[in-house]
C-alpha cells in the first residue's frame, strides 16, 4: 500500500479540510504530518461549519483512524478545546484519535516568545499567527524542546520548568512582560496536559507503517501551503515546517517510495494572510469584491486575507517540488461574480525579461505579473455535479490550466458544503 498525500499549492487556506473530508471515505487512516494550531481546516456539512486546527480532518468519519504525526507542534490547551468542541457530534474520539509521542509541545512561553519576536521586528514583522509555532520548532531543532510523550513522564514538571526558565531569560532580554499572563496560562496548560492523558499516545511511525503492511489505505494531510515551506517558500515570510510532500516522510516516518498519489489543492484565484510577497495581489475594488464573495478571513486569526488572480509561475513551482499527480481546484464559485477572469502566466523582471519561474529574490524585488484574460461565466454553479454541466467559459478556463500545468484537475469545488463538488475521472493531459 502507498500513502497518498494531500497538500496546498499556494500560501495556505486553499480548502484542504473540505477535500480531506470528501476523500476520507476512501481511506482507513488520515494522518496530519506538520504544522500546529496555526492551521485552520474548515469543514461544512449538514448545516454545520467546523474549524479544525490540530486534529486531522477525517475525524468526522467514525470508522477512520486519525493520527496526529510526529511532525506537528501541539498546544495542549488548543487540543483540549478542539476535542471538547467535537462533543456535540458524538464521535468516538477515544477510539479513533492517536497522538504521536514525538510531536513537539507548545508551552505558554512559546506563545509569549512568538509575540516578543514579532514585536521586535517592527515594520519587518513576518505576520506570525502568534500561536507559538516558530519558537517551538526552534526549540525542537535546538534539541531542547518537550514532546507529547513527556506529558506521561513522572518528571514532566521538572523538564517543563527547566525550559521555561530559559524562555524567561530571552523574554527579559526583549523587555517583554511575562509575569502578568503566565500564571493563568500555565494553569490552563497543566489542566489540558492532564486531560489529554485519557487519549491514546502512540509511536505514530509504527502505527502508520503497520497500517500499510496490513493493507490499510493512508491519506497524509498537510497544513499551510507549499509557498510557505521553510526551505522552498517565500523566505523569510514562511512557516516553520516542511509543508511539501517531503514533509509527509519526515512528519510521519514513512519512506519516500511509500508515496502514492499527491493531491495538490489550489484556489481558482490566490490569497495570502500576513506579510510577504504576493505578485498578483489586487489592492483595489476587485480584490475587495473577491475577499467578500469568498469570505476570505483567516479561520485561525480572523484576519482579512489578501486576494489576487491566479499565479501560474508560483503554481507550476509548487507542482514541481511536490511531485503532484492530481489537481484539486477550490472556490471556483467565488469567481461567478466577475465578467472577466485573469491568470498570471509570467513575471516581468526589473530588466524587462519574462520568466515563468518562481524567483529566489521575490522578497527583495518586485515583479510585474503578465496576465491572460478570460471571459467570466457570470452564473451560479449551485447544484452542478458533473463536468458536462459547467458553463463553457469555466470549461475553457479549466482546460487552459490543465494544458499549462500538464496535470488533470480531478476535483472542482463549487461551494463550501462537502456535496458541492464535481469529481472528474483523471483526464489525459
Amino acid at each position: 500500500m502507498k500513502v497518498d498525500v494531500l497538500l496546498g499549492l499556494q500560501w495556505g487556506d486553499e480548502g484542504k479540510g473540505k477535500i480531506v473530508d470528501v476523500l476520507a471515505p476512501q481511506y482507513q487512516v488520515v494522518a496530519r504530518f506538520q504544522g500546529g494550531p496555526n492551521a485552520g481546516h474548515t469543514l461544512e456539512f449538514d448545516g454545520f461549519k467546523h474549524v479544525l486546527h490540530q486534529i486531522p480532518s477525517g475525524i468526522f468519519r467514525s470508522d477512520i483512524k486519525n493520527i496526529i504525526g510526529n511532525g506537528l507542534v501541539l498546544d495542549p490547551i488548543v487540543l483540549k478545546k478542539e476535542i471538547e468542541g467535537l462533543d456535540k457530534f458524538n464521535l468516538p474520539i477515544h477510539k479513533n484519535l492517536f497522538i504521536s509521542k514525538k510531536a513537539a509541545v507548545i508551552l505558554p512561553t512559546h506563545r509569549l516568545l512568538d509575540a516578543a519576536y514579532e514585536q521586535s521586528k517592527g515594520a519587518a514583522k513576518i505576520g506570525s499567527t502568534l500561536r507559538g509555532i516558530g519558537p517551538t520548532y526552534q526549540d525542537k531543532v535546538a534539541r531542547q524542546g518537550l514532546r507529547m510523550g513527556d506529558i506521561l513522564s513522572p518528571d514532566f514538571h521538572t523538564k517543563y520548568n527547566r525550559l521555561v526558565e530559559q524562555h524567561k531569560v530571552i523574554l527579559s532580554f526583549y523587555n517583554f512582560d511575562y509575569e502578568t499572563a503566565l500564571p493563568e496560562a500555565e494553569k490552563a496548560f497543566f489542566e489540558a496536559a492532564e486531560f489529554l492523558k485519557q487519549y491514546t499516545f502512540v509511536d505514530s511511525e509504527y502505527l502508520v507503517n503497520e497500517a500499510l503492511e496490513t493493507g490499510q489505505s493512508v491519506l497524509a494531510e498537510g497544513a499551510q501551503g507549499s509557498l510557505l515551506d521553510i526551505d522552498f517558500g517565500s523566505y523569510p515570510f514562511v512557516t516553520s515546517s516542511t509543508t511539501t510532500t517531503a514533509g509527509a516522510c519526515t512528519g510521519l516516518g514513512i519512506a519516500p517510495q511509500r508515496i502514492g498519489e499527491v493531491y495538490g489543492i489550489f484556489k481558482a484565484y490566490c490569497t495570502r494572510v500576513g506579510s510577504g510577497p504576493f505578485p498578483t495581489e489586487l489592492l483595489d475594488e476587485v480584490g475587495e469584491r473577491m475577499r467578500q464573495e469568498g469570505r476570505e478571513f483567516g479561520s485561525t486569526t480572523g484576519r482579512p486575507r489578501r486576494c489576487g488572480w491566479m499565479d501560474l509561475p508560483a503554481l507550476k513551482y509548487a507542482i514541481m517540488i511536490n511531485g503532484v499527480t492530481q489537481l484539486v481546484m477550490m472556490k471556483v464559485d467565488v469567481l461567478n461574480i466577475f465578467e472577466e477572469i485573469k491568470v498570471c502566466t509570467h513575471y516581468q523582471l526589473a530588466d524587462s525579461t519574462l520568466t515563468d519561474k518562481f524567483p529566489y529574490d521575490l522578497c527583495d524585488y518586485e515583479v510585474t505579473p503578465v496576465y491572460k484574460t478570460f471571459k467570466g461565466w457570470a452564473t451560479s454553479l449551485e447544484n452542478l455535479h458533473t463536468y458536462d454541466e459547467v458553463p463553457v467559459e469555466l470549461a475553457a478556463y479549466i482546460e487552459f490550466l490543465e494544458t499549462e500545468l500538464k496535470l488533470p484537475i480531478s476535483f472542482i469545488s463549487t461551494g463550501p458544503d462537502r456535496e458541492a463538488i464535481i469529481h472528474r475521472e483523471a483526464q489525459a493531459v
